[in-house]
């Protein structure tokens, strides 16, 4: 109920509270939401990412529990919520992922463009003041993956105006939900990330220059990461 009352008493806030206060409560609101307060709320999902969510009902049931006793893998029309929803209407474009068992979920504002989108996971603030790509994934359901600006003075930066993404080559943000660890890669000179790809095994996140690069089992960064505390 506070975040449907946040979201359509918006006009009536914003000259209480401001723009700033107004998104932050929002971003904090939102994280906060189950897959089916977001269909309620009428955002677009993986069905049909161009208007509200047509079936709300769909999104008040649980999906179907695999042999393993976890839940499937949410995503496009099957029993349950999507794992994903988008608003194209507001004045906040809103992305929200959630990971495959919904315990994490990413939120993003990105009116603006890249360089004022703004990243919450787990209703924390993330990496503020960055160039945000306007897409991003989960992966091993504790890593939150999404490009970010690449550096200025790589030698084979470029730009483009076409779209919302400027940076020829990028850098990346892996953050891990479960340690709430954010960890910033950005390529050196002689890794031309335009297209990289991370994966995580055994323990350890490699970032690959492209799909090919992973095929052959060719990274250019790994690093270990840390286990979960208990409980």
């Amino acid at each position: 109920m506070d975040l449907y009352l946040w979201w359509h008493k918006r006009n009536d806030l914003l000259p209480l509270v401001g723009e700033e206060r107004y998104q932050v409560r929002l971003a904090e609101l939102l994280s906060r939401a189950a897959p089916r307060d977001l269909a309620a709320l009428g955002l677009g999902c993986s069905r049909r990412v161009d208007r509200a969510c047509r079936a709300p009902e769909i999104c008040g049931q649980d999906p179907e529990p695999r042999p393993d006793g976890r839940t499937y893998r949410r995503s496009g029309p099957v029993l349950g919520a999507c794992s994903s929803f988008i608003d194209c209407y507001s004045p906040h474009e809103i992305r929200v992922r959630f990971n495959g068992d919904d315990r994490h979920s990413a939120v993003m504002l990105l009116r603006g463009g890249p360089g004022r989108a703004l990243l919450w996971v787990d209703g924390v603030p993330v990496l503020e003041g960055e160039w945000l790509d306007n897409g991003g994934y989960w992966l091993a359901e504790r890593f939150f993956v999404i490009r970010i600006g690449g550096p200025d003075d790589h030698p084979e930066q470029g730009y483009t105006s076409i779209g919302q993404w400027l940076h020829d080559i990028v850098s990346l943000l892996v953050y891990d939900a479960e340690l709430r660890i954010p960890y910033v890669l950005a390529p050196g000179p002689t890794e031309n990330w335009r297209d990289p790809v991370v994966e995580v095994r055994d323990g350890t996140v490699r970032v690959y220059v492209d799909e090919g690069a992973q095929a052959a089992s060719t990274p250019d960064r790994e690093f270990p990461v840390g286990a979960p505390e208990a409980g």
